[in-house]
């Protein structure tokens, strides 16, 4: 009989605890989050070869990476829109592949091409390159007007640093920025602040990295390329439609 009612009492207060966790309120429990690290796909490397199709166009070096006309310099192509970078520069990385160098292969031979403009046309969807005619003649005959062909992005000679060049309308509370005359793809620049704190500039469609409230200048600047490589430069100053040369080029990558 004792032994029944110590099951009783047991199972009693089994029932017990069992009310007491049913009736304890979700909201107690801690709440629980998971964090997933955003990973970027980088660009194609070097090494990486792409196929796609090259047609040509009376370039002049000028084009929506707005580095300005070239007579001396007509090897320059347009690449596709796909390719070019996110139009809307807040929803992702912009003009990614302004003032890359690339070699462009096809049937006559290779030829190494920087990338001044975007192609907007249907036909050139991803891995499509638009050539200026002096180019394409040194892979193709004119006439074909469409090519297959691959490509790769490449780290030429140049016997130059960098340079910054400032848009025209900059002034010390909105200030555009242009890197021009990398050897490899640029993916971001950086101005100091008066904290020295330093701070990214916002790289537009257009081509220019944009920042608000950076002063008067003279600006301590760097720039980083695709690879990770950095320079900085300092002294940089606010001179509107002025092209400021830096104290270094970026190393070559095989």
């Amino acid at each position: 009989m004792r032994r029944r009612c110590g099951l009783v009492g047991l199972c009693v207060l089994f029932g017990l605890c069992v009310l007491l966790v049913m009736r304890t309120p979700l909201l107690a429990q801690p709440p629980f989050r998971a964090y997933l690290p955003f990973v970027i796909q980088p660009a194609s490397r070097p090494a990486d070869l792409r196929t796609g199709r090259a047609t040509y166009y009376d370039a002049t070096g000028d084009g929506n990476c707005m580095f300005g006309p070239s007579p001396q310099d007509l090897m320059v192509a347009a690449i596709s829109h796909e390719d070019y970078g996110n139009p809307d520069p807040v929803a992702g990385p912009a003009a990614i592949y302004c003032g890359a160098y690339v070699e462009v292969t096809g049937e006559l031979g290779s030829v190494i091409v920087r990338i001044v403009d975007k192609c907007p046309d249907a036909i050139c969807t991803s891995g499509h390159l638009d050539l200026s005619r002096e180019a394409f003649a040194r892979i193709a005959p004119l006439e074909k007007g469409l090519v297959p062909i691959t490509w790769r992005v490449v780290s030429p000679e140049l016997d130059r640093p960098i340079a910054y060049h400032i848009k025209p309308g900059s002034n010390q509370w909105w200030t555009a920025i242009q890197v021009r005359h990398h050897r490899n793809p640029i993916v971001s620049l950086a101005y100091r602040d008066a904290q020295g704190q330093w701070q990214s500039l916002l790289r537009q469609d257009y081509n220019y990295f944009v920042g608000f409230n950076m002063g008067p200048g003279p600006y301590m600047l760097r720039v980083t390329d695709r690879y990770g490589h950095t320079l900085e430069d300092s002294g940089v100053p606010l001179i509107e439609d002025r092209e400021t040369s830096g104290r270094a080029q970026f190393p070559r990558v095989p």
